[in-house]
């Protein structure tokens, strides 16, 4: 990853002499026109001993160690964002087309069941699966209360079908509705779909949102931007040896880890939240391979509306019945538009499932199953990628370091044997690093930003394994081109979000409407208050 420059013409084994040597940045080469060597009183971080360096070559050189160690950290972290990016896009691909196959789906087999019935009425199941759609892609949409809607709205139009020689005003059919949960007149699929479906659509968009999340935070972390003091660590680690003719002695490796932590300390801090949304990940995958498999709820969604209606159909006369006891006996058509009607909607179908060929083939070529055993191998894999990143980069095959004899290895100001401890990982740690001085008061903004994006993501991956949906505002795209070194205000970095839940729970007999919206309300505050104190605490303990 760290890439040195090349040499050519070279004699004294040292990168150019005083006022003769010339660079070109565009092939990384430097041309020897002659052997100057020197006293290096005139270097302000390399070695002031015998030199062959000009001041002017040690500043191309604090450019060019710079370039390397920017290079080096997003070489190491494009493998993982790409693997991210690549995984987002494969399940982001193969939800819509689920989707996509389980909207088309339904509507032929309803055409072939139904017939115009169903196409005078096709806008209302055209309507749940836009309203599906708009949830995935991260639409403001209340599962459970649009899942009722869309039974309630059936039994208005069932109704109609079932009685068609009654007349029924909008205020009689509103009045119909509210007898949905009471009367289950399509049977206990209401309750179960909804079960599933919310719990379904909630993992799998968090899922994908996490994948999202991840690819982001890599970008915006890896963007590195050493401070002065990290350069001049960086220099004196990978060209200052140059300048006295030691070309091909690498540096120690105890001495490279110390720099590398110095320089990313504060990538450092970003591993224990990022191990901890690692790990969520990988328990909402496991809720995707089994309760919570929204290919298993989708693909037979058809099936499962049309069962509804059958048992509508064939309970009838006892809904209706009990409809007419509560919201009083309709009017009744006159005789003449009564046959019609009864003509037109004629409701005597019955469902004759698809055979296994005629369904529609699996989404995006692949299963869930597949994709989820692929990506839960490569999330694993992704712990501890901030705290080994240091490592990485030392042991890389351009670096060579893990190789070095420690008695022939750079040890910044000689070849010889490198004394010091490797110190700890992260910002804190490195107030004893010998190689890089480091503030530790003086945290990196844009990488907190990004821890506290992983806690609102990782919060969100936790309700999801409980089948439970809290939407927060996005607050990536606000550090959107920012650099790691940059600075905010604290008022611009704290995350503000907006608390949505959505609690699936199994209970079906709740028929007092006021009951249920002052007891939604009570859990959605509850819920609020215990998330505002969690992001209190965890300001607080990110500012102490």
């Amino acid at each position: 990853m760290l890439n040195f420059l090349r040499v050519e013409n070279f004699t004294c084994h040292c990168p150019g002499g005083i006022g003769t040597g010339h660079w070109s940045p565009m092939s990384q080469v430097i041309t020897l026109e002659a052997e100057v060597w020197h006293q290096g009183d005139h270097l302000k971080v390399c070695s002031q001993g015998y030199t062959c360096c000009s001041q002017e070559m040690e500043e191309k050189y604090s450019q060019q160690s710079k370039h390397d160690f920017r290079n080096a950290v997003v070489e190491l972290s494009n493998h993982l964002q790409n693997m991210f990016s690549s995984r987002y896009k494969k399940f982001d691909e193969f939800f819509k087309e689920l989707l996509e196959n389980a909207e088309k789906s339904l509507n032929d087999m309803f055409v072939r069941t139904y017939g115009r019935l169903y196409m005078q009425n096709s806008e209302l199941f055209k309507d749940l699966f836009v309203e599906l759609k708009r949830y995935y892609v991260g639409g403001n949409v209340n599962l459970e209360e649009m899942l009722n809607e869309f039974w309630a709205r059936l039994l208005e139009r069932m109704f109609r079908l079932v009685n068609p020689q009654y007349h029924f005003t909008d205020e009689y059919l509103e009045c119909v509705s509210k007898y949905t949960e009471q009367l289950k007149p399509f049977g206990d699929v209401p309750r179960k779909l909804k079960l599933q479906v919310t719990r379904a659509f909630v993992a799998a968009r968090t899922f994908a949102q996490g994948l999202a999340v991840a690819r982001d935070v890599i970008s915006k972390v890896s963007a590195v931007n050493p401070t002065p003091q990290g350069t001049r660590a960086l220099l004196k680690m990978m060209y200052c040896p140059h300048c006295r003719g030691l070309v091909s002695v690498k540096p120690c490796y105890n001495y490279c880890f110390n720099v590398m932590r110095g320089c990313l300390a504060n990538q450092g801090d970003l591993d224990a939240e990022w191990n901890i949304f690692m790990d969520s990940m990988l328990l909402v995958a496991e809720r995707l391979e089994g309760p919570f498999n929204i290919e298993s709820v989708m693909d037979p969604i058809d099936v499962k509306i049309s069962d509804a209606i059958m048992n509508m159909q064939e309970n009838s006369m006892q809904v209706s019945q009990k409809v007419f006891q509560g919201c009083g006996q309709p009017k009744t058509l006159a005789q003449g538009r009564t046959a019609r009607s009864v003509s037109e909607s004629s409701f005597s179908a019955r469902f004759r499932p698809y055979n296994p060929e005629e369904r529609p083939t699996t989404a995006a070529g692949t299963s869930l199953d597949r994709l989820v055993t692929d990506v839960k191998e490569k999330l694993k894999q992704a712990k501890k990628f901030w705290s080994s990143l240091p490592g990485n980069i030392c042991n890389d095959e351009k670096m060579s370091v893990g190789t070095v004899n420690e008695n022939e290895c750079w040890n910044g100001s000689a070849k010889s044997r490198y004394d010091f401890a490797v110190t700890g990982n992260g910002l804190a740690s490195q107030v004893n690093n010998p190689e890089v001085e480091v503030d530790i008061t003086k945290p990196d903004m844009v990488i907190r930003r990004q821890i506290m994006a992983l806690r609102v993501m990782t919060n969100k991956l936790k309700n999801a394994y409980s089948g439970n949906d809290v939407d927060f505002i996005d607050i990536s795209e606000e550090s959107s081109g920012e650099e790691s070194g940059s600075g905010c205000e604290l008022q611009q970095c704290s995350p503000e979000f907006e608390f949505n839940a959505t609690e699936v729970t199994g209970n079906s007999n709740k028929s007092d409407k006021t009951v249920n919206t002052s007891a939604a309300t009570r859990s959605g505050l509850s819920q609020a208050a215990l998330l505002l104190s969690i992001l209190f605490l965890a300001m607080q303990r990110q500012w102490r």
